[in-house]
């Protein structure tokens, strides 16, 4: 074994990233040091480097590890996980191993043979994974190598698109008007600097999916229930070509979203194909023709005839199915002959030039005469069309053995790509045996009645539309119940898959990509497994595997759907179980984010923590124990979230991991945070941080918030609050930078919102107002509801501050009344004493006084102790302002919110009110007293010199020190507003 091992390695040693493998010596190093490493490991590593970048199946993987010893497939997991141990695959981005699930595994890293200089290789890495591979969202499929007698098609459509918001490509199914777009699409690549989006509508079957579909094409992720809200608001100003393909099935639907992106944004250029005009407003329709073919051959020259773009298809795909195949005169004119008969129809082209490989010209040139009516000759009609794709599927499908037949029809369960592996599965029962079904698929693809979905990965299959349709409408014809079974082994399929994806960690950390291009199969064996013949228990398993791929693209309407279902079908077996567990805890989350904070939300996420704690399953009661904390401050119930937290903490102390403790603290970070505790709150947040590993996109979407992230912004506006202002700015902006490479919406609206406090501190309005515009744009495209709601009430804040009181009461006001009617409260309180303030600058200070006493009650009652001392403060200034001649009431609260602010640590609040405190001793003639006061708050600051409230205290020092008397001091100061 080890001779075949090193002699089937071509050129000796080889080397990926720091390692070095050689095969003879049956050695790794790393970094010239050696790597102890097992010797079925290695052998692994081996069989995977001689082929990389192609996936090994399973049993090929077994049958070279383990030759004389029959193994199961969990010791081949079980090694195969201690070799991505060695090679720290996955960290630090490191990527060298790939897992197809359910077929096999692949070398993804660059390789390099270091004993062959002349052709040393660097094989490009195709994991899905690796920073440099382009995203598989929204990817134009590769064209053809030559696209036949459609030249003149293009030119005109690349000339008049730029032009148009939108060109429709009409004619019958196997025409080739994909095909033609496609090459468009590559030839427009650069007009429109690469932003060319496919969209494939044919694995669609319902109207209402059409927006997720284009969203997901688009990379644009959804979180709220419009999702063509959503979309728009992403590319209003965007400049893009978007295509979208095999659109007949759904034209009243997306005649409404075209119009509406035409009318949101002008920028976008949509190239539609259908088998009939979408009538949408502004349309303009290509007709495409049929490939020209000569009438008549008589005395037409063997050039002549080879001149016609349809002989040229013909020829070159019998020529590729058969190299041996000889073109004379006469044979040219019997292609001539087939292509007519054929109306020159592309499809129907490619499906008979690759039987004369077999048959011959002359036999096919019968059956076509036996077997084919190509009745329609350019109606526009749906059934005409249907006729003509039946007549060429027809003359097919009899060619093909009875074993081919019924895998063809039972193929028809798939709506979307699917895998050799997943074929074998669904296929194969007690009348025909997996290696039949084997066999039946080559011949399938040999004949092109199966084509290869390079989109979808590795060894990965689909049936045309068109072929779906067939062989579906012939398997209900013959035997509905082997089309029911056929769909039930489809369902537990596709369950497996998503189980085995989940196995490791829960999450899709791995895989999403591949699952992701599955999402049409995933829906249709949830409809079959939920249908009137279903099964139920498969329904709700297969429901609670598929939450996190609906979650994980942002389809939290279809996941609260699919969610609801199950859990509304859940019989005694189903209840308590894990399965329930993930249903319930993304039941609460979609419902949270697409309805608000209902009552619904907290029913399914203690529903879910119970069973978590059932179960003994930590790791699950740490996840929905941050969801509910996150729900309960969401609502302002601050003090119930600080007990969520502290849960979270002895959890966490349970599990005795980093990322575990990681979240706990930051939750805990975020509760003392919130209750005004700052001392202990920067602990735990720099706990929080150091311990949490860098954010990724499928970490947030498990624990369905990026916990690190918000550590940093809860931490930086600690800092501030504390008199680390540049302390503060600094982790605010690396905040701000992490959540927009994250690519999650939420996140960065967060970082954020919580950002503007650094900026305004230091009096940078212009940054403060891009912050605020960003994140305007960010909500609104993203229909964040309670974000857009919250917008307002900061451009007031802003307002205010600028001097503009009148116009911050207005916006302020507004706001309050949109985030409380959301039952978003966790602006509430700082928009308040933002409101109550512009009301006494305007004059209305019994209404201030109003709102500021509602607001320390409200403070008082849940727990949003943060904003006490501000509060008192403010609410301080406007009984001064009242009754100046009698500040003894105001004296006290000045105390208080003192007292307050220094046993919270809030040093940036302290000296606020140390300012206002010496303003009111300067105004009573105690001037020494109020220069001692200041001066103590003051001199206790090591950073932020340049924020507004320092510059404030030195020129009040200044002025204090200058001035015998308060009437001799006039000082104009910026803090009132604030």
């Amino acid at each position: 074994m080890v001779e075949h091992e090193a002699s089937s390695i071509r050129g000796g040693r080889i080397a990926f990233g720091p390692f070095c493998l050689s095969p003879r010596e049956r050695l790794l190093t790393c970094n010239g040091a050696a790597v102890d490493i097992g010797g079925r490991s290695l052998s692994l590593l081996m069989a995977l480097v001689e082929q990389p970048g192609q996936v090994i199946a399973k049993r090929e993987l077994l049958r070279r590890v383990w030759p004389d010893v029959l193994v199961e497939d969990g010791s081949l997991r079980f090694h195969m996980a201690g070799l991505r141990k060695v090679l720290r695959d996955g960290i630090d981005g490191a990527r060298y191993i790939d897992t197809q699930v359910g077929v096999g595994y692949a070398f993804v890293a660059p390789v390099r043979h270091l004993d062959e200089a002349k052709s040393e290789t660097v094989l490009q890495d195709l994991s899905p994974h690796h920073e440099s591979a382009p995203s598989i969202v929204g990817r134009l499929p590769e064209r053809i190598p030559r696209l036949f007698g459609r030249e003149s098609d293009v030119q005109l459509l690349t000339d008049r698109i730029l032009g148009h918001s939108l060109f429709t490509i009409v004619g019958p199914g196997g025409v080739g008007k994909t095909t033609l777009a496609v090459e468009i699409g590559h030839r427009l690549l650069a007009e429109f600097a690469d932003k060319v989006h496919f969209v494939d509508l044919g694995a669609l079957e319902q109207p209402e999916l059409v927006p997720s579909a284009i969203a997901n094409a688009l990379g644009i992720p959804v979180q709220g229930e419009n999702t063509i809200a959503v979309v728009l608001g992403h590319i209003r100003d965007k400049r893009l070509l978007l295509l979208l393909d095999n659109c007949e099935h759904l034209a009243d639907a997306i005649s409404v979203i075209v119009e509406g992106i035409g009318d949101a944004a002008p920028g976008v250029t949509i190239l539609a194909t259908s088998r009939e005009p979408l009538r949408a407003r502004e349309e303009h329709v290509h007709w495409l023709g049929s490939l020209a073919y000569p009438g008549e051959t008589t005395g037409l020259a063997m050039e002549d005839v080879l001149a016609y773009p349809a002989i040229q298809l013909f020829i070159a795909r019998a020529v590729a199915a058969n190299s041996t195949l000889a073109i004379d005169l006469e044979a040219a004119r019997k292609v001539a002959e087939i292509c007519r008969r054929l109306d020159g129809m592309a499809l129907p082209i490619e499906l008979t030039s690759v039987r004369v490989a077999t048959h011959g010209l002359e036999a096919t040139a019968q059956l076509i005469g036996e077997r084919f009516s190509l009745g329609w000759m350019g109606r526009r009609t749906a059934l005409p069309r249907q006729q003509t794709l039946q007549a060429t599927l027809d003359w097919s499908y009899h060619l093909l053995s009875d074993a081919e037949r019924r895998t063809l029809e039972r193929l028809s369960a798939f709506l979307g790509p699917f895998s050799h592996d997943a074929a074998l599965d669904v296929v194969a029962d007690d009348t025909i045996e997996p290696a039949a079904v084997a066999a039946a698929l080559d011949g399938l693809i040999a004949k092109s009645l199966i084509a290869r979905d390079r989109g979808a990965g590795v060894n990965a299959y689909r049936l045309l539309e068109m072929t779906r349709a067939y062989a579906r409408e012939k398997l209900l014809a013959h035997d509905r119940e082997a089309a029911h079974a056929a769909a039930l082994r489809h369902a537990r399929y596709f369950l497996n898959l998503l189980e085995d994806v989940l196995a490791s960690d829960g999450s899709l950390s791995n895989g999403i990509e591949r699952i992701a291009g599955q999402i049409g199969n995933i829906r249709s064996a949830l409809g079959v497994a939920f249908g009137p013949d279903g099964d139920t228990a498969l329904a709700v398993r297969l429901a609670a595997a598929s939450a996190p791929v609906f979650l994980n693209l942002s389809l939290l309407v279809e996941c609260r759907t699919w969610c609801a279902r199950a859990l509304a079908a859940l019989d005694s077996h189903s209840e308590g179980t894990a399965a329930e567990l993930e249903l319930q805890a993304a039941l609460g989350l979609s419902l949270m984010f697409t309805r608000g904070n209902s009552g619904a939300v907290e029913t399914a996420l203690r529903r879910a923590l119970e069973i978590a704690v059932a179960l003994q399953d930590r790791w699950n009661q740490l996840r929905l124990l941050g969801r509910l904390h996150i729900f309960f401050e969401r609502m302002g119930n601050y003090a119930l979230a600080r007990d969520w937290a502290h849960r979270a903490l002895r959890v966490a102390d349970e599990i005795g991991e980093a990322d575990a403790m990681a979240v706990a603290s930051s939750l805990a970070g975020i509760s003392h945070h919130l209750a005004g505790d700052h001392l202990q709150a920067k602990p735990y947040l720099e706990r929080s941080v150091q311990l949490s590993p860098p954010s990724e996109r499928w970490r947030t979407i498990h624990y369905g918030f990026d916990h690190r992230n918000r550590s940093m912004i809860a931490l930086s506006r600690s800092l501030w609050i504390m008199g680390y202002a540049e302390r503060a700015r600094q982790v605010a902006e690396e905040a701000v930078r992490e959540a927009a490479r994250l690519d999650h919406p939420t996140t960065h609206c967060i970082a954020l919102i919580w950002a503007l406090p650094t900026h305004v501190g230091r009096g940078d309005m212009v940054r403060a107002k891009e912050t605020l515009d960003n994140l305007a744009s960010l909500a609104e495209a993203n229909a964040f509801g309670p974000y857009i709601a919250a917008i307002g009430g900061l451009r007031g804040a802003q307002a205010l501050i600028l001097g503009h009181w009148g116009d911050a009461i207005g916006m302020i006001e507004e706001s309050l009344a949109r985030l409380r009617a959301a039952r978003y409260d966790l602006l509430t309180t700082s928009l308040s004493t933002y409101l109550s303030l512009a009301l006494s600058l305007a004059g209305r200070d019994e209404e201030a006084l109003e709102v500021i006493n509602a607001t320390i009650d409200r403070t008082a009652t849940n727990g949003d102790h943060i904003f006490t001392p501000s509060s008192l403060r403010v609410k301080a200034n406007i009984l001064l302002k009242i009754a100046p001649q009698s500040p003894e009431a105001a004296e006290s609260l000045y105390q208080e919110a003192l007292g307050l602010s220094r046993r919270q640590g809030a040093r940036a609040l302290e000296l606020r009110i140390a300012m206002d405190i010496a303003q009111l001793r300067a105004r009573q003639g105690k001037m020494d007293e109020a220069r001692t006061l200041l001066y103590e708050v003051r001199s206790a600051f090591t950073e932020g010199f340049q924020t507004l409230d320092l510059r404030d205290a030195d020129r009040l020092l200044e002025a204090l020190s200058r001035g015998s008397n308060w009437n001799d001091v006039t000082l104009q100061l910026s803090f009132k507003t604030r």
